[in-house]
């Protein structure tokens, strides 16, 4: 349909206009709202994690290093340290009352020793020659392990002990093993 101008010509009709915005774009607006909100709020949450021993933990296993190597770890748990991961273990399989075992981070560069048929009062102690002792004592259950001693660049030897609570349940005596760099670690 055309119309008529005054001056006598024709023009197309009236395009209708565009409707006013529906109120559905209002709520895309506080859809997109919300969607950003919780990614602000999974982010902090993130970040948070970060910030603990386990995301410490975490940060650690993303970019392959110790958290604590070297003298930094000494006195630390090994397991709040990550040092854990790439330990290797020396421990006699004969005559071990105890299962006492020496575990070794070289990535660390710490040992510590861990005690695992004991009974509660029972200790482990760790002693790198030349350098520190830790001591652990069994609280409850049958196992323990000390925290770590950093061990010298190079050549180091290791002593590691089960000391049974005098008058407590273990039936075995002091029982020690010793490692060096060159052990047979597992």
């Amino acid at each position: 349909m055309t119309t008529s101008d005054p001056e006598g010509g024709s023009t197309p009709p009236p395009v209708p206009a565009s409707p006013p915005p529906a109120s559905g774009r209002r709520f895309n607006l506080n859809r997109n709202a919300a969607a950003l909100a919780m990614v602000v709020a999974a982010l902090s949450v993130g970040a948070g994690a970060l910030a603990t021993p386990l995301g410490e933990h975490w940060m650690k296993a993303l970019l392959d290093e110790p958290t604590c190597p070297g003298e930094a770890c000494e006195g630390k748990s090994p397991e709040k340290q990550g040092c854990g991961e790439d330990a290797r273990t020396f421990k006699p399989d004969a005559n071990n009352p105890a299962l006492l075992q020496i575990r070794y981070s070289e990535d660390c560069g710490a040992v510590w020793a861990r005690i695992q048929r004991g009974s509660p009062g029972d200790q482990v102690t760790v002693k790198v020659a030349g350098g520190t002792t830790r001591t652990a004592e069994i609280e409850y259950g049958e196992d323990k392990f000390t925290n770590m001693i950093a061990t010298p660049d190079g050549e180091f030897q290791v002593t590691a002990c089960a000391v049974p609570k005098a008058g407590g349940a273990s039936t075995y005596g002091t029982y020690c093993v010793e490692a060096n760099e060159a052990t047979a670690w597992r």
